[in-house]
C-alpha cells in the first residue's frame, strides 16, 4: 500500500500525519473517526430538544453541528479540496446560525430579516474570499471573530438578564411585575438566579477550557511536527495514536461546542421566564455531559407549576 506523509506547518488541518497508513479507505483514520463525536452528540442534543421542548432553533444548531463533523469526516477520509471547503465553511455557517439566534431574540421581523441578510452576506463573502485566497489563516481568523462575537453576546445577555440588581430580568414568572412580589418571593428569585449564574459560569469555563485546550494541542502538533511524528513511530500502535494532536482537537472542540449549545438552551429558557420549569442535569464534572431537562412535577401538580407557597403576590 502506497503511503505519503505531510509535515507542513502551514497546512490547514495539521501535520505529522502519514496518509493511508492503516487502510486505503481513509487517508487519516484517526482524524476521520474522531469526528464521529460530533454525530453522536448532535443526535443526543436533537433528542433532548424534542423530549424537553427546547426552542426549534437549537434543532437547527445541532444539525449544523453535525454538518461540521460530517464535513470533517469526509475531508480527512479523502483529503480532497471540495471536502476541505465543506469541513471548514460549515464551521462558519453554523456559527452564523448561532449569531442569528443570539441577536434576533424577541426582536421585530424586520430586524431579524436585516440580521439574516447581513449574516448571509458575510457568509457568502467569507466563502468567496477564502476560495480565492485558499489561506487557512483567513478562515481561522473569521471563525475566531464570529465565535468571540457569539460568546461575548451570550455573556452580556446572561449577566443583564439574570444578575440581581441589574436590568429587569426576563427570567421570572409572568406575574412578576413591579409591586406584585413579596420580599420573600423576590429573595427566592434572586437566590435562584444567582445559583443559575454560578452553574452557567462553571459550564462556560469548563467548555472554554476544553475548547481552547484542543486548539493549543493542535498548534503544538503543528509546531513540533517532526518530533511528534518520531515519537509516534517509536511508541508504535496502539498508544502512538494518543499523539495524534489533530484528533484531540476534534474531540475537545466538539465537546466544548456542545457545552456552548447546552448553555444557550438553558439561557434561552431563563429568558423565556421558564427558569423554574427547567434544570441543568450534570451529575459529574469530568465524566458526564450536561443536559437541560424539564423538571419533574410533584404528584398532583401540573408541569411547571410552582408549589409550597412560592410565587405569592404581595397584597
Amino acid at each position: 500500500m502506497q503511503t505519503s506523509s505531510r509535515c507542513t506547518p502551514d497546512a490547514s488541518t495539521h501535520c505529522v500525519i502519514q496518509d493511508y497508513w492503516l487502510t486505503p479507505v481513509s487517508a487519516e483514520i484517526t482524524n476521520t473517526l474522531t469526528n464521529l463525536l460530533f454525530v453522536v452528540l448532535s443526535l443526543l442534543g436533537a433528542r433532548s430538544c424534542l423530549r424537553n421542548n427546547h426552542d426549534r432553533i437549537f434543532l437547527v444548531t445541532f444539525a449544523g453541528y453535525a454538518a461540521v463533523g460530517c464535513g470533517s469526516f469526509l475531508f480527512h477520509s479523502t483529503l480532497k479540496y471540495p471536502m476541505q471547503l465543506v469541513d471548514e465553511l460549515s464551521m462558519i455557517y453554523t456559527t452564523c446560525i448561532s449569531c442569528y439566534s443570539s441577536f434576533t431574540y424577541k426582536r421585530s421581523r424586520v430586524y431579524a430579516l436585516a440580521v439574516a441578510l447581513a449574516l448571509s452576506g458575510l457568509a457568502v463573502f467569507i466563502t468567496g474570499y477564502y476560495h480565492y485566497l485558499q489561506d487557512p489563516t483567513f478562515h481561522q481568523r473569521m471563525y475566531a471573530l464570529l465565535t468571540a462575537t457569539v460568546l461575548f453576546r451570550g455573556f452580556y445577555v446572561m449577566e443583564s438578564n439574570l444578575r440581581p440588581g441589574r436590568a429587569v430580568r426576563a427570567s421570572k414568572p409572568p406575574f412578576d411585575k413591579p409591586g406584585l412580589l413579596s420580599p420573600m418571593e423576590r429573595a427566592r428569585l434572586d437566590a435562584r438566579d444567582r445559583a443559575i449564574l454560578n452553574r452557567m459560569w462553571s459550564m462556560v469555563f469548563y467548555g472554554l477550557t476544553v475548547f481552547l485546550g484542543g486548539f493549543a494541542i493542535w498548534q503544538l502538533d503543528n509546531v513540533y511536527c517532526g518530533t511528534i511524528r518520531r515519537w509516534r513511530r517509536e511508541i508504535g500502535l496502539p498508544w502512538g495514536i494518543l499523539l495524534e494532536g489533530h484528533g484531540w482537537w476534534h474531540l475537545m472542540t466538539g465537546t466544548g461546542a456542545y457545552f456552548y449549545i447546552v448553555w444557550g438552551i438553558w439561557l434561552r429558557h431563563c429568558m423565556n421566564g421558564k427558569a423554574d420549569e427547567y434544570e441543568l442535569v450534570w451529575p459529574r464534572l469530568l465524566l458526564s455531559l450536561p443536559e437541560v431537562q424539564l423538571k419533574r412535577s410533584p404528584p398532583g401538580t401540573r408541569r411547571g407549576e410552582i408549589v409550597d407557597g412560592e410565587a405569592k403576590k404581595a397584597k
